[in-house]
């Protein structure tokens, strides 16, 4: 069993939805069980598409799967790996539902609901979310990715007004972190609005809220959802925000300290290239 992250994107058009099948290949880095293929064609189906190859990607898993039987133990693997190269949210949504339902017993079943859980808030859908982690925690109760399940899971309760539920996902997903420093980091913003605290981002000494870290400002929608799919699929808290002029920016994180800040606009170079900087505010 594997695992990855992902959270919601704020932006606006179902443009960004038929993008979010395409970006779930951007989670291949080794500390993530999603991107933990084992079949070395389908690792070989990954890497293609990382290169921009998506068409023979999908080419190559199709052609594995047609000479599987659905008996083997790599068929729920590369039907798996078949919803990751995606591109719509029929394809996606079909391939994560057949490993969930056809090889429930499979180590990839918690791997599928965990990417249907954020899939759905991706999409807005707190209730569809909520649904696929209790599934995930209730078939699944010594998985080690209830932790990641239950912070879209969190963040889907407070949408709907849940707070207490909310909170005790929060405290599930903070005290399942463990090592992973960036993952911790986006369960510690969410933590403080269930301690009675004031938020940790607050520098009350400036007046700055917030160190954001920001990759992108342009006026293309289009390209905004994709890079927020991009970004929250890669597992940062993005979102946009649209200036005086109409320009949308899309930024990363609110960090406490500017240190934290730098430490991510350094991740998000290596990651996605260009000039990602720091900014403020309040």
């Amino acid at each position: 069993m594997r695992g990855g992250r992902a959270d919601r994107w704020t932006g606006g058009s179902g443009r960004g939805l038929l993008l979010v099948g395409a970006a779930l290949l951007l989670v291949a880095h080794p500390p993530n069980r999603l991107s933990a293929q084992t079949d070395p064609r389908l690792q070989a189906a990954l890497g293609l598409a990382q290169e921009g190859r998506q068409d023979s990607a999908q080419a190559l898993v199709g052609r594995l799967l047609a000479t599987l039987s659905p008996a083997d133990s790599v068929y729920p693997e590369a039907v798996y790996t078949q919803a990751k190269l995606g591109t719509d949210a029929r394809t996606i949504t079909t391939n994560l539902q057949r490993v969930i339902v056809e090889y429930s017993r499979s180590p990839w079943a918690d791997d599928a609901l965990l990417l249907l859980a954020q899939f759905h808030f991706a999409q807005g859908d707190d209730a569809a979310t909520l649904q696929a982690a209790e599934r995930l925690r209730r078939d699944y109760p010594d998985s080690p990715l209830r932790a990641r399940v239950a912070l879209p899971a969190a963040r889907a309760s407070f949408n709907l007004r849940d707070e207490t539920r909310g909170c005790t996902l929060i405290r599930e997903a903070e005290a399942g972190a463990g090592d992973d420093v960036e993952f911790r980091n986006q369960v510690s913003f969410y933590a403080s609005r269930c301690s009675g605290a004031s938020s940790p981002s607050v520098d009350t000494g400036t007046g700055v809220r917030a160190y954001s870290v920001q990759v992108l400002a342009i006026r293309s929608t289009a390209q905004v959802d994709e890079m927020l799919t991009r970004l929250n699929v890669m597992g940062y808290d993005a979102r946009v925000v649209r200036d005086t002029s109409g320009l949308l920016k899309v930024r990363v994180g609110r960090y406490p300290t500017r240190e934290e800040a730098t430490t991510a606009q350094a991740q998000l170079r290596a990651r996605l290239g260009g000039r990602p900087f720091v900014v403020e505010e309040r």
